[in-house]
């Protein structure tokens, strides 16, 4: 059912309208007999009269949610996924690959992570610190972990959550329990 734009705004009073944006995830299209009366599909009344079958159809369109998701969730530096539908709960960045301790204590936390039930995207990539951040800020993953050499001379790992962009110097243990309250029900 259409309604033009002269019908709406003679039944909603102005106090009452709103400008949104908005995006369409899904229609619904009500094709009376337009398919049923030519394939002869009918069904019986009470009377037990036969009519043609009234049709519609609806549908969402799956990549229209995700645009519509990127769409509500975003900021200039790229996507923040809810945590209930993102790809990975977790960008864990190993800012110095082949370093013996920023390998280790990304590895185990990444393992005990995972074993927690929680989707990691590890990436130790032989790329600029820049890069990486950029990367995972574009990807938008709820949570951002760095090891780096600087933070680990201290036993600290920087905690990002990517909605609020608040960061946190925890242990290795404390990021674990930090990560396990926030992600798992």
């Amino acid at each position: 059912m259409s309604v033009d734009k002269a019908e709406f705004e003679a039944s909603v009073p102005e106090d009452k309208r709103i400008v949104a944006r908005g995006i369409e995830v899904g229609q619904t299209f009500y094709f009376g007999t337009k398919y049923s009366e030519p394939m002869g599909a009918k069904v019986a009344t009470a009377e037990g009269k036969e009519v043609p079958v009234h049709m519609g159809s609806y549908g969402v369109g799956v990549s229209r949610l995700l645009g519509a998701l990127i769409e509500a969730n975003h900021d200039e530096n790229g996507i923040i996924w809810p945590k209930s539908v993102a790809p990975f709960h977790v960008g864990l960045v190993n800012l110095k690959p082949g370093d013996e301790t920023t390998d280790s204590v990304s590895e185990d936390l990444y393992a005990k992570l995972e074993a927690a039930g929680i989707e990691v995207l590890y990436d130790d990539t032989d790329t600029r610190a820049g890069a990486k951040f950029a990367t995972m800020d574009l990807i938008g993953l709820p949570f951002q972990v760095v090891a780096g050499p600087r933070g680990l001379k201290e036993g600290l790992l920087e905690v990002k959550d990517r909605a609020t962009g608040e960061k946190e110097m925890l242990s290795p243990d404390a990021t674990l329990n930090k990560l396990t309250a926030a992600l798992t029900d």
